[in-house]
C-alpha cells in the first residue's frame, strides 16, 4: 500500500507519501505546497488543487489521508482552512483516491503515543521512524505523520470490519446506561 498524506493549509498545504510492505514503512517522498498569498482565495485554492493532482499523479499512491479540520477559537480561521482542505479533497477525489480521514489528536497518539505531542515531537517521530536523515519540515512531517497514522491504524479496523464486530456493536444503542436492541 502506498500511503499519501495531506496536512492541508492556505499557506503551506504539506504532503508525504510512504510505501508499507507488511510492517515496514518506506519514505517515498514528501514536501510542501506553498501557496501565493497575494492571490485572490479562489486562484489560492486552485494552487492547491492543481498540485496535489501534480503530487499524485508524480508518486502513484494506492490511498490518502487528510487531517480532519477542528473547531478552534478563531471561526474564520476555521472556514479558510476547511478550505483548503476540500480543495485538497477535490483533487484526491478527482485522481480517484480513495480519502481517509484522522483527527490531529488520532494522529499524534498514533505516531508519537501522546495525541497532545508538540510539533517537535511529531518531527522527531517521523524521522526516527521513517529512518530519515533528517529533521522533516513541519509541514511535510504532519502530512507523513497522517500517513503513518493511517498505516498503523487501517489494517486493524479493516479486520474488524470485516468480521462484522464493528457492524453489530454499531446496531447496539445506550440509554440511561442500558443497551437496546
Amino acid at each position: 500500500m502506498r500511503i499519501l498524506g495531506i496536512d492541508p493549509g492556505l499557506r503551506r498545504t504539506g504532503f508525504g507519501v510512504i510505501q508499507v510492505s507488511g510492517t515496514r514503512l518506506a519514505y517515498i517522498t514528501s514536501g510542501a505546497i506553498v501557496v501565493p498569498t497575494n492571490q485572490p482565495l479562489s486562484l489560492r485554492l486552485k494552487v492547491i488543487l492543481d498540485h496535489v493532482r501534480e503530487v499524485v499523479q508524480a508518486t502513484k499512491p494506492t490511498v490518502s489521508v487528510l487531517e480532519k479540520v477542528f473547531v478552534n477559537t478563531n471561526p474564520t480561521t476555521t472556514l479558510l482552512l476547511g478550505q483548503a482542505r476540500g480543495a485538497a479533497m477535490c483533487a484526491l477525489a478527482d485522481c480517484d483516491l480513495e480519502v481517509y480521514e484522522y483527527t490531529a489528536l488520532q494522529i499524534k497518539k498514533a505516531v508519537v503515543g501522546n495525541g497532545h505531542a508538540a510539533k517537535e515531537q511529531v518531527q522527531h517521530m517521523v524521522q526516527h521512524l521513517l529512518k530519515l536523515s533528517g529533521l522533516p519540515s513541519e509541514d511535510s512531517a504532519d502530512a507523513l505523520a497522517s500517513a503513518i497514522c493511517h498505516a498503523h491504524t487501517h489494517p486493524l479496523t479493516h479486520r474488524i470490519k470485516e468480521s462484522g464486530t464493528l457492524a453489530a456493536t454499531s446496531e447496539l444503542r445506550l440509554r440511561a446506561g442500558r443497551i437496546l436492541g
